[in-house]
């Protein structure tokens, strides 16, 4: 098809080829020039909503972010208000507890491609479930970076980026083994193999009885909570907030016992340590 994939240094190593690949193509005078940008479209739209510490790293490539919007929402008009002849993407994220008051993927991607613009997507931390792997180019974005490290359960230091031949291209380009901005990113051949074995199977693995599993360990947690005065306990899953199965506790009014930093603190510094959000 018209895709293509590689394998880089963890997701956030994925953004910064994003935007180093949207600002050089193949050109290879440019792709030597960065982080310097003469000559190159150099800024990234982003919504201050998906403003993180994470999205510093598409400025490494040497792109400025030009925010649109406010701390919770924006919208399409000011998406296509924002994109001018300096634009080199519109960056987008995708991931727990992030806003989605502001216009969908499809709907970005609509108002960016009108000006031939390409939207990068920031998903890292976005599986389960497993269909979001290809959900996102269906949506019509043209790069998305996702975590090898997570869900997938790949090498640690491993992430993919994937999406348009050409840009993946691009990306190759800037990438090691070249002496561009991405060769301190280096990927070895173990982490390599090691993405692509955990990728084959996690591809193959029954998503639901994994996440059965998840609540039937989260069990004995829950038992033990159970029935304690003023110690209100669940097991939560959403597609907002917990992606898998996670057990929330909340201490209501009734509660005499120590705050909840209290709580966490003694937790930690108990043995075993147990850490908790």
């Amino acid at each position: 098809g018209a895709e293509a994939g590689l394998v880089v240094a963890s997701a956030c190593a994925g953004m910064q080829l994003q935007a180093a690949a949207c600002m050089t193509g193949t050109d290879k005078a440019k792709i030597l020039q960065l982080p310097g940008t003469r000559g190159m479209k150099t800024e990234i739209v982003i919504a201050k909503a998906h403003r993180g510490a994470y999205s510093h790293m598409y400025t490494f490539s040497g792109a400025s972010l030009v925010e649109i919007g406010d701390a919770h929402a924006w919208t399409t008009d000011e998406l296509d208000a924002s994109i001018n002849d300096k634009t080199a993407a519109v960056a987008y994220l995708l991931a727990p507890r992030v806003s989605r008051r502001g216009p969908t993927l499809s709907q970005t991607v609509e108002v960016s491609h009108r000006h031939g613009v390409p939207v990068i997507v920031d998903a890292a931390a976005m599986l389960p479930p497993k269909s979001n792997l290809g959900r996102y180019i269906s949506d019509g974005a043209d790069l998305v970076t996702i975590s090898g490290g997570k869900d997938i359960r790949g090498p640690q230091a491993t992430g993919m980026l994937f999406g348009r031949k050409d840009l993946v291209a691009a990306a190759l380009a800037n990438h090691s083994p070249n002496h561009a901005i991405g060769r301190p990113h280096k990927v070895s051949r173990e982490e390599m193999v090691g993405l692509w074995m955990a990728l084959k199977l996690y591809v193959e693995h029954d998503e639901q009885a994994a996440i059965a599993g998840y609540r039937v360990a989260l069990g004995p947690v829950v038992k033990a909570l159970e029935g304690i005065d003023g110690v209100e306990v669940t097991i939560q899953q959403d597609n907002f907030r917990f992606f898998l199965p996670n057990v929330v506790v909340k201490l209501t009014s009734d509660w005499n016992g120590p705050s909840g930093p209290d709580v966490k603190a003694a937790l930690m510094n108990g043995d075993p340590r147990i850490g908790i959000r």
